[in-house]
């Protein structure tokens, strides 16, 4: 019996290995995966009805419309980031906290909205959301589920985690013939957005630039063209196409369903 070719079979069970190992790894990279556990203070605004919390610095309009609810917060400036940390997901607790609900339940909030400094009371006394403290102002029924209401301030540990969503991204259109504002809802994922790019169906890609909130801009023509996006996540740098997303006839004032988003 001659020798084995070890050489063969050594570079062949190699590539067999790297090239499974290499699926494996995109394959768990394209999933966002929660952060470590974190400490921060947790308030809440408005009533039980939420309709305080509606609108908002994100731009998510209607809350029930939008698909996110009540189960929502307002973000210090240091988690808001000047809106790229709008849409991320966050799992909470009450943590040392007498106030606590029985069991310690967790409760998981998108961002949708800011909660600004006040700088006219200490950061320790009122002035909860002033930088860098981290701090979540929470609708009142996402509050609830932590704890007592009456406390009015706990604290609690969070993470981020990623944002299970039904369906595909929705882009809401504003503007008019030379300017569209797109705002963009749904994102799964890790929920967020770095940057935005439009392609019309008779032009080449045009970046967006960021207004505010979850809203890109271009300023260009695109009226009679069928829109495609290009999404940028803020976190992981993932991108996802979004092909023809409206059609060639599609106005402002209306929001558009994509079968694209990140997971």
């Amino acid at each position: 019996m001659g020798p084995i070719s070890t050489s063969w079979s050594f570079k062949k069970f190699f590539a067999i290995v790297f090239v499974a190992f290499a699926t494996f790894s995109e394959f768990v990279a394209g999933y966002y995966r929660p952060s470590p556990w974190r400490y921060a203070h947790a308030t809440f605004y408005g009533d039980e009805t939420g309709s305080e919390t509606m609108g908002g610095a994100c731009g998510y309009g209607n809350l029930f419309n939008s698909g996110y609810g009540l189960d929502t917060a307002a973000l210090s400036t240091t988690l808001f980031k000047d809106g790229y940390g709008c849409g991320q997901c966050f799992q909470i607790v009450c943590v040392n906290s007498k106030h606590c609900n029985y069991g310690r339940p967790s409760t998981v909030v998108t961002a949708t909205n800011l909660c600004p400094p006040n700088w006219y009371q200490d950061s320790n006394n009122g002035g909860w959301c002033n930088p860098p403290r981290t701090h979540f102002d929470m609708a009142k029924p996402a509050f609830m589920k932590l704890a007592y209401w009456r406390a009015g301030i706990i604290p609690v540990a969070y993470r981020r985690v990623p944002c299970k969503r039904s369906g595909g991204m929705r882009f809401q259109f504003q503007g008019n013939s030379y300017w569209l504002l797109v705002f963009v809802m749904n994102v799964g994922g890790a929920g967020d957005i770095k940057s935005m790019a439009v392609k019309g169906s008779r032009t080449n890609w045009i970046s967006m630039s960021h207004n505010w909130g979850a809203s890109y801009q271009a300023f260009s023509s695109l009226y009679g063209q069928s829109l495609s996006f290009r999404i940028t996540s803020y976190t992981t740098g993932e991108t996802v196409y979004a092909w023809n997303a409206a059609p060639a006839n599609w106005n402002a004032g209306m929001t558009y369903k994509s079968g694209a988003n990140f997971r």
